[in-house]
């Protein structure tokens, strides 16, 4: 899922840094796990080469049964007509989006998706369905479905990523200072309780709260003020959890080695160097990006297709290739 993520991030964040226009549609399918025909499961599971007997177990497993489980092979035989080879067109099970330079190619392409979907048995959503546009120009319109606009957005949650038209990631840094402290009230009962160990109220922490708090930020290029923010919201909950306030003039060090937590910047520049590495091992012929590298973008960057935008362009994490 995360490298979606990170393949549609990169591909706005092209288009932003170029001064290109980049027209997305998010399509969400109504009731997308209820309206395949079993007819269709049976034939995209002959055409993806599944073994007869296997077909006949999953038809037993089906036989009767009032809910219908739609797998990913399903969505990869229905969608083989409209598909294009090179990620322009990225889907993971029913999260669909496509991206095109022109409004016109956008709709098109949204057009064709409805067909070949609602050939095989399912629906388009229109009220789901959002459109956000990347460095928009005045008077570049909607997209229309079926005559009817689709809702236009500036930012959209992708695989449970905040993806925002501007090339920001502060609506993702603040949902996850909010899924930390969800997780924090969840087990707050352990953690605020006076005759659990510190160590043991650290182990929970780290399993519950910290690993809401650093889901899919390993894709995110994250600003030291964003990174401070996400500390501060950290060491609370650990103040909180040891019964230590502000007014003891305890050092954040001392919290953190009491709670044997280590320092939430450190964990995140570590899971980004796990993904770089999870990155280079993939196939050459998957979808991949290089390992993610705090750099800052120089003044005078080579003037871009479309025209650089004025001024330093914002530090983010640039994918290098090491060869």
């Amino acid at each position: 899922m995360k490298l979606w993520e990170r393949v549609v991030e990169a591909r706005l964040r092209k288009y932003r840094d170029g001064q290109r226009e980049l027209h997305c549609v998010f399509v969400d399918l109504e009731k997308a796990y209820d309206r395949v025909p079993r007819e269709e499961l049976w034939y995209c599971m002959r055409k993806s080469g599944v073994a007869e007997k296997y077909v006949r177990v999953v038809q037993d497993m089906y036989e009767r049964s009032r809910t219908v489980v739609r797998c990913a092979v399903v969505m990869d035989q229905l969608s083989e007509e409209v598909r294009q080879e090179s990620p322009w067109t990225m889907m993971f099970a029913d999260d669909i989006v496509i991206c095109s330079e022109s409004r016109e190619q956008v709709e098109e392409n949204l057009e064709r998706w409805r067909f070949a979907l609602e050939r095989r048995g399912m629906k388009v959503s229109g009220s789901k369905t959002e459109y956000m546009c990347v460095n928009e120009r005045e008077g570049s319109g909607t997209v229309r479905l079926q005559g009817e606009e689709v809702k236009k957005v500036q930012e959209f949650k992708y695989l449970g990523s905040t993806v925002q038209s501007n090339g920001e990631s502060g609506k993702e840094v603040k949902k996850r200072v909010q899924a930390g402290w969800n997780g924090w009230r969840k087990v707050w009962g352990v953690l605020c309780d006076g005759k659990i160990s510190a160590r043991i109220k650290g182990k929970v922490y780290r399993t519950v709260v910290r690993a809401a708090m650093l889901y899919g930020l390993e894709t995110v290029s994250l600003r030291k003020r964003q990174e401070s923010e996400l500390e501060v919201a950290e060491l609370k909950m650990l103040r909180f959890s040891l019964g230590v306030t502000r007014l003891d003039r305890i050092r954040n060090e001392y919290i953190r080695g009491t709670a044997h937590v280590g320092r939430l910047g450190d964990k995140v520049r570590e899971a980004r160097l796990r993904w770089f590495g999870h990155v280079q091992r993939r196939e050459k012929a998957e979808p991949r990006e290089g390992g993610a590298q705090r750099r800052r973008s120089p003044e005078k960057a080579e003037p871009r297709e479309g025209g650089a935008q004025r001024g330093r362009s914002p530090e983010r994490a640039e994918l290098i290739h090491f060869t």
